[in-house]
């Protein structure tokens, strides 16, 4: 079940929010963790019990960790914890890649492969175990104190809003919001205005880019003229990023419903003047989370040597190319972009900073779009020909007469790039970051809020197409 779905939003959530409403405080965490066993369920009925299992055995160590006095118990703890949780992730999500490899490799050693049934992929599980992680390290590091029901602790790692796509929400963030949080009228109203937008952002333009990519991406590369490649890798640029950064917000406006505050996913990535402040708009809590509790422990930038701070940016973002799938080409996407945050460091942001902002925008958009197809694309060689499509020089221009199409690319750039002026920023901060509105400007929201969530729910029912990029991460 995903947000952008009719089950969802003509069933589930308007049965959830009622049960949530109508009862007392005291039990709406609890209608909040069956909501979400329920909703997990509906995607991984096999998987839940496991997550639970697994959950309330972390829950338990942790708790130990956090009572034991000595340090070296403390080690073994926090280390059972890890293990627990990464040994989750890796099983699933790790196995298959692993076998395949191996067994290639066995095979050209002319070794008989060893066989192998393949483990499903469960929905949510990078998200998971991060979360999983930041509870026993920031218990470990006395950050926060461990919570006092294993139903709280479950309800924190399974909170329908975040679980299957992020943002990912650290404990210390919301550790007292759990047992603790006001609930204004207000806050819910933003709350559903914030989820009718990135419900737009999805439905309204992700999807529609998405057809355009899909019949590029997924077409015979050979084939394709250079026109063709460009218009695909840009369809599939603005695609990733509202679909993406579209369930964040419906994500960040659920929370805000329930009295959560969610931590900001995206800052207008594409406006980046290099790799470097990409990474701090694209995804902010994955890059959070892999400086906090990767890149410092590792030494980060007060290591002793400069091939050691290159080395630490380089396992830092392809452990985060890997964990966005079990392919090589995530693992390429990664090292690709900490290439280039090595190159900002050794030549390029000053070299940036000469040429100009516009400059420094086009060319790390650029770099960036040429990312996305090593993302897209999960073979090697189909990489490789559809970057050479890209220059082949074949000047044919295919003219999509689909206005639908054209209309929402333009629509997508201009939003994307709209906080390069000061209106697009003011919208901004009106939309996102306003604490009160006033009652003509609830009712004006209100209005448009509805009408695009009725244009929204008519483009769901009327079409089957409804693909989700990051559900399976």
């Amino acid at each position: 079940m995903v947000f952008s779905s009719t089950v969802f939003l003509l069933y589930f959530l308007p049965l959830f929010l009622i049960l949530y409403h109508s009862v007392s405080k005291k039990f709406k965490n609890l209608i909040i963790l069956l909501g979400s066993i329920f909703f997990y369920s509906w995607g991984a009925p096999s998987f839940v019990f496991v997550i639970m299992f697994s959950t309330y055995i972390d829950f338990h160590i942790v708790k130990k960790l956090y009572h034991s006095d000595n340090l070296s118990r403390r080690k073994l703890f926090l280390s059972a914890s890890i293990l627990l949780n990464l040994g989750l992730l890796g099983y699933f999500k790790y196995a298959n890649f692993f076998v395949e490899n191996l067994n290639l490799a066995l095979h050209n050693l002319g070794i008989q492969p060893f066989a192998w049934v393949e483990v499903a992929l469960p929905i949510g599980i990078s998200f998971y175990t991060f979360q999983t992680l930041t509870y026993s390290i920031d218990v470990y590091r006395n950050t926060e104190k461990p919570l006092d029901k294993a139903s709280n602790y479950m309800l924190y790692i399974m909170s329908f809003p975040q679980m299957i796509a992020g943002p990912i929400v650290r404990f210390s963030s919301i550790a007292k919001q759990l047992n603790n949080r006001a609930e204004s009228f207000d806050d819910k109203l933003s709350g559903f205005y914030r989820f009718c937008i990135g419900l737009s952002k999805k439905v309204l333009i992700a999807n529609v880019l998405a057809q355009e990519a899909d019949l590029i991406f997924d077409s015979n590369l050979n084939n394709l003229s250079m026109s063709q490649a460009w218009i695909g890798m840009t369809a599939y640029t603005f695609q990733i990023y509202f679909d993406f950064s579209g369930y964040s917000d419906m994500a960040i406006g659920l929370g805000k419903i329930l009295g959560f505050k969610f931590p900001e996913n995206f800052n207008s990535p594409y406006v980046s003047q290099s790799i470097s402040e990409f990474w701090r708009r694209w995804h902010i809590t994955l890059g959070d989370f892999m400086r906090d509790y990767l890149y410092i422990p590792l030494g980060g930038n007060r290591v002793s040597s400069q091939w050691r701070l290159f080395f630490n940016l380089w396992i830092v973002f392809l452990l985060s190319g890997l964990w966005h799938g079990s392919e090589w080409n995530f693992v390429i996407w990664g090292i690709y972009h900490g290439l280039f945050l090595i190159f900002d460091r050794i030549f390029l942001l000053n070299l940036l900073n000469k040429l100009g902002p516009v400059f420094s925008t086009c060319f790390t958009f650029i770099i960036v779009m040429f990312s996305w197809i090593i993302f897209r694309l999960e073979s090697l060689n189909d990489i490789k020909v559809y970057f050479s499509k890209l220059f082949s020089l074949d000047l044919e221009f295919v003219f999509y007469n689909k206005i639908e199409f054209w209309s929402i690319l333009i629509i997508a750039i201009a939003f994307s790039f709209s906080t390069k002026t000061k209106p697009g920023k003011r919208a901004q901060s009106y939309f996102f970051n306003q604490k009160e509105y006033s009652l003509k400007e609830h009712v004006f929201l209100s209005s448009i809020c509805m009408l695009l969530f009725a244009v929204c729910l008519s483009s769901i029912t009327s079409s089957e197409f409804n693909p989700f990029i990051y559900f399976r991460f």
